[in-house]
């Protein structure tokens, strides 16, 4: 640093804010201040009373601090420094200097602050301005940057895209939840570094941190840990169990700007609650405001294996009750996480690409509720011994489920094993629209196959076996679309494949379940006594009634039937079983008027009551990205069966472009009712 302290300057400082946003990708994000990415020039305009410095009597310098305490401070000249330096170049005209300041395409993102000096020959400051703040993130437009991503068009999705889908319901009947990731918005970008701020390692060793915010492999497994509040000062707190009144319901949420403003309003207080998409959406809008290119991503019928064996079992009484209940290990019908863009220079080589982080508080990983980066292409290739969790993430799309019978003596009978009920469907939103796009293949091999046996004996596991010999009865379930508040048949269908007639003991038992294999309580039961015909089936008709699976379904709307089929021959268990997404209905958003930029606009949200009961204290959420906060709308009232409902709610659009709104309705009966209405590119 040189010497002597000098007086400040009163000649001002152009940042080009808006010139430079563009350029960099972020006038979404700020025209009033600097946001510009690493490793690509941006330029500054310094303005002279008495004519610019003339060397060699004067020299520009530029100092640059990061960091709540300078922990990072940075000097740079006027000439072209080594590669990985910081640097500026300058052309001087009239009573202007324009500066073009250069970057290193692997220096840390953060908040920095910059001063220009004015030195004498002697390298002493004569003059220095006042600090000038900017913020710097990834590139992942500039090749040297470790998040680059060449397909322009990917980038439109990956990072710039605010608005965004998130896929839920069962592997069979797969539904769209729109969410608002809005990681452009006001304040965003301020939230995410505080979040950073937060982290243990930040606040144990402040400058060990923010030296180590260079890698996203350091960030984004930091955001995994930060997004969840199990450890630490946590955006997120998440719940199972349905109890929701201290805070807002997982299912209500349409959008991770309000989480992410209430976490920061409320001093880095946990924000309650949420579930695996609210991590994972929470998680992609922070990935995308610092730059590092992230996808929402589901995974149908994905393992919670917590002792490393990849498998998963079930037990189940006589009575078809599970006993499972104070086992870990579980099905989830679905579960989020989300993928990331980046080299992995810690790795060998053939480990870049798209690496699972999942912020969901599952198990812990290095003493920590965190996970990842994994590459994907480790775990299709079965290579389990590469960073971060890829035991964990492996079993999540490869686990075997096995469902035994407990006997009153306590000894076990196995009922069934699939091995290919795992890792499903694995969806994510196409970039060319808002429909699914399938990337199991990325993912595993096809189920079967030679190439598959070979992953999973290079991950330790034997491939799974059918029984070898087929049995006599074969078991399915089968059921038309369910919709919500109405009664619907279940179809179980024993069919016998032998030249003998069968008998057997049929039970069929519903029951409500959360999302994640949480029993909220038994709807009903159905036993029955069979003699089956040879080569013929059997149909027994289980009718589901609202009167009895109304008071327990779970907000996710889920119900799982289970059938068991006893004989006394060989193989004498078999159990089946199928979840059942109820149908829900959607709100109708009516838009009067044209969108224009602060003018007011108004919309119209009807919603008819589908239920045989009544609705009490429904409140309608609206939200979207460019257009509106988060706005909350009372029912008129208590909403009777089959009543139609209409509120209005007005609002001036923030920010010119195509725009989504969002709606949420929510009720002590009926939840995440969600509608949505989308606005032409508008100025």
């Amino acid at each position: 640093m040189p010497n002597g302290a000098g007086r400040v300057l009163n000649h001002s400082v152009d940042l080009q804010c808006q010139m430079n946003n563009h350029a960099h990708h972020t006038e979404e994000m700020d025209t009033e201040q600097l946001v510009v990415r690493r490793g690509q020039p941006f330029s500054l305009l310094l303005q002279w009373t008495n004519g610019p410095p003339q060397p060699p009597d004067h020299q520009l310098a530029l100092v640059l601090h990061l960091g709540k305490k300078d922990e990072v401070v940075v000097r740079m000249s006027g000439s072209r420094a080594a590669h990985g330096k910081w640097w500026f170049s300058e052309q001087a005209a009239r009573n202007e200097v324009l500066l073009h300041v250069h970057s290193p395409a692997d220096t840390p993102v953060g908040l920095y602050r910059l001063t220009a000096l004015l030195l004498s020959a002697k390298g002493h400051i004569i003059e220095k301005t006042t600090s000038y703040s900017f913020y710097l993130l990834y590139n992942p437009w500039c090749a040297e940057d470790s998040v680059y991503m060449p397909d322009k068009e990917l980038l439109q999705e990956y990072i710039l895209n605010e608005n965004g889908v998130l896929y839920q319901g069962s592997w069979d009947q797969i539904t769209a939840l729109p969410w608002n990731f809005g990681q452009f918005e006001k304040g965003v970008v301020d939230i995410c570094f505080e979040m950073l701020d937060n982290s243990p390692a930040a606040l144990k060793s402040s400058q060990t941190d923010i030296t180590k915010r260079a890698d996203p492999v350091y960030v984004s497994r930091t955001i995994t840990a930060m997004v969840n509040a199990n450890d630490d000062r946590g955006v997120v707190s998440g719940r199972w169990d349905g109890e929701y009144s201290d805070g807002v319901p997982p299912t209500r949420w349409t959008g991770s700007v309000p989480i992410l403003r209430r976490w920061s309003e409320g001093g880095a207080k946990r924000v309650r609650y949420g579930q695996c998409w609210v991590f994972s959406a929470v998680a992609c809008t922070i990935l995308r405001c610092l730059g590092i290119p992230t996808r929402c991503v589901t995974n149908y019928s994905s393992a919670h294996d917590t002792d490393g064996n990849i498998s998963v079992d079930y037990l189940f009484n006589e009575q078809l009750q599970s006993i499972s209940e104070q086992r870990k290990d579980m099905i989830w019908n679905f579960h989020c996480w989300v993928e990331s863009w980046m080299s992995r220079e810690d790795l060998p080589k053939g480990y870049d690409g798209w690496q699972v982080l999942d912020p969901t508080p599952q198990e812990r990983s290095d003493g920590v509720f965190c996970c990842g980066p994994c590459p994907v292409r480790a775990v299709k290739a079965g290579e389990v011994a590469i960073k971060y969790d890829a035991p964990f993430v492996f079993s999540e799309v490869n686990a075997d489920l096995v469902c035994w019978i407990v006997h009153p003596d306590g000894k076990r009978t196995r009922a069934s094993l699939n091995s290919g009920t795992v890792g499903r469907n694995i969806s994510t939103k196409s970039v060319h629209g808002e429909y699914r796009e399938d990337i199991t293949a990325e993912y595993k091999y096809p189920e079967g196959s030679m190439k598959e046996r070979e992953v999973y004996a290079k991950a330790g596991k034997q491939a799974a076996k059918q029984n070898e010999r087929p049995g006599q009865l074969k078991l399915s379930i089968k059921h038309a679309q369910a919709v919500h508040g109405t009664d619907f048949d279940v179809i179980v269908e024993v069919l016998n494949v032998s030249a003998e007639d069968t008998l057997a003991h049929l039970t069929v038992i519903s029951n409500a379940v959360t999302y994640n294999s949480l029993h909220r309580g038994e709807c009903q039961r159905k036993t029955a006594e069979l003699t089956v015909p040879a080569q013929k089936a059997h149909k027994e008709v289980l009718r589901l009634l609202y009167d009895n699976y109304g008071a327990c379904i779970s907000e996710h709307h889920l119900i799982r039937v289970t059938a068991l089929l006893q004989t006394s021959g060989p193989l004498n268990s078999i159990l089946q079983e199928v979840n059942i997404p109820l149908k829900m209905p959607k709100l109708h958003i009516k838009v009067t008027g044209e969108a224009v930029v602060s003018r007011k606009l108004t919309v119209i949200i009807s919603f008819t009551n589908p239920l045989p009961v009544t609705l009490r204290r429904g409140v309608f959420t609206v939200e979207g990205a460019g257009l509106t906060e988060e706005q909350e709308i009372q029912a008129p009232g208590d909403i009777r069966p089959s009543q139609y409902v209409a509120v209005k709610c007005s609002f001036k659009p923030i920010r010119a472009g195509l725009r989504k709104l969002l709606v949420d309705f929510d009720s002590d009966r009926l939840r995440d009712v969600k509608g949505e209405a989308l606005f032409p590119d508008y100025t």
